[in-house]
C-alpha cells in the first residue's frame, strides 16, 4: 500500500502482558494490520515483571544510548526487542531502569498509581518517537492505545517543531476501559513546561485525571477508536463533539479489524484545516 506505514504505540501486549481485553487489542491488532498488507512498527513500556529471559528479549545496541532530560534530569533511553513468532510481530520495548525497573505495570500492585507516573509518561512517550526517528522509518499513522501512551501526542507536536521528521504523521487513539482513580501523581504541567509546552498544551493537560489526560489526547489526535464496549461513555461523546473522526465498536472481530484498516486510510487521506 502507498500509505501503509502504522506505528502502534501499546500499554499493554499480550502475551508479554497478563491477559486482557487491552493487552488482546495490543497483540492482535498489529499482527492483523500486517497481515492486510500494512507495515507496521510495534512500541510498548518494558515493565519490571517482563522475563527478559523468557521472552528472549535483547537491547538494540543502535538505537539505546541516547539520554532523555526529564525534569532536568538525564535519564538513559533503553531499547530492547522480542518476538511474538506465531504471529511473526517484532515488539520494540522502551526501557529505563529509574522508571521501569521496580513498578510492574501501569499500576502498583495496590492498584494506586507510582509517585513518578508523570516522568514515566513524559519518558515513554517521547522516547518512542526519538526511537522511531533513529530507525529513520517514517509512519503514516501513529495508533496509541493506553492512558500510559497519552503524551505521545504532545511529544510528536513538540518534535515536529524542532524536525520535520513527523511531518504529515496523522494520530490516531484507541478508546479501552483502562480507566485508573484519580490525578496522576507530581506535577506533570510543570514538568511538561520544561519540556516546551506551549500555554494550549498546558491548558488542556492541566486536568491529570484519565478523563482530563484523555480527553488532551483526543483533543490532538486526527481519529478515534472505540475498542471497547466499555469504553467511557463521556469520551466517547467529547470526541464525537469535538468533530472527531470516531469509528465505533462492534463484536465481530474480523469486521471490526476489516473496518480500522479502511478507517486508517481515511484518516492518512485527510487534509487538514
Amino acid at each position: 500500500m502507498a500509505k501503509g506505514r502504522i506505528l502502534f504505540v501499546n500499554q499493554e501486549i499480550m502475551p508479554f502482558s497478563e491477559e486482557s481485553e487491552l493487552a488482546a487489542m495490543g497483540r492482535y491488532l498489529p499482527a492483523k494490520m500486517q497481515e492486510m498488507g500494512r507495515e507496521i512498527r510495534v512500541f510498548m513500556p518494558k515493565f519490571c515483571n517482563i522475563s527478559e529471559r523468557k521472552h528472549q528479549l535483547h537491547e538494540v545496541i543502535r538505537l539505546s544510548g541516547m539520554n532523555l532530560i526529564v525534569n532536568n534530569c538525564d535519564r538513559q533511553l533503553i531499547i530492547k526487542v522480542g518476538s511474538i513468532q506465531t504471529a511473526r510481530l517484532q515488539v520494540y520495548f522502551i526501557d529505563n531502569d529509574d522508571y521501569f525497573g521496580a513498578c510492574p505495570a501501569p499500576t502498583q500492585d495496590d492498584g494506586t498509581l507510582a509517585p513518578n507516573t508523570d516522568e514515566r509518561l513524559l519518558f515513554f512517550g517521547r522516547g518512542t518517537l526519538e526511537a522511531v526517528r533513529k530507525l529513520a522509518w517514517q509512519p503514516h499513522l501513529i495508533n496509541f492505545t493506553g492512558w500510559f501512551a497519552a503524551m505521545i501526542p504532545f511529544y510528536l507536536r513538540r518534535i515536529n517543531k524542532e524536525n520535520a521528521f513527523f511531518s504529515g504523521t496523522k494520530m490516531v487513539i484507541t478508546l479501552m476501559d483502562d480507566a485508573f482513580s484519580g490525578p496522576i501523581p507530581g506535577d506533570l504541567e510543570r514538568k511538561m513546561k520544561t519540556d516546551g509546552a506551549t500555554a494550549k498544551d498546558l491548558r488542556l493537560y492541566g486536568d491529570t485525571t484519565y478523563l482530563g489526560l484523555m480527553k488532551s489526547a483526543i483533543t490532538y489526535s486526527h481519529g478515534v477508536i472505540i475498542g471497547s464496549p466499555n469504553a467511557n461513555p463521556e469520551l466517547v461523546a467529547f470526541a464525537k463533539e469535538n468533530k472527531r473522526a470516531v469509528l465505533d465498536y462492534i463484536d465481530d472481530r474480523d469486521e471490526f479489524y476489516a473496518r480500522i484498516n479502511k478507517f486508517y486510510d481515511s484518516i492518512i487521506g485527510r487534509i487538514d484545516n
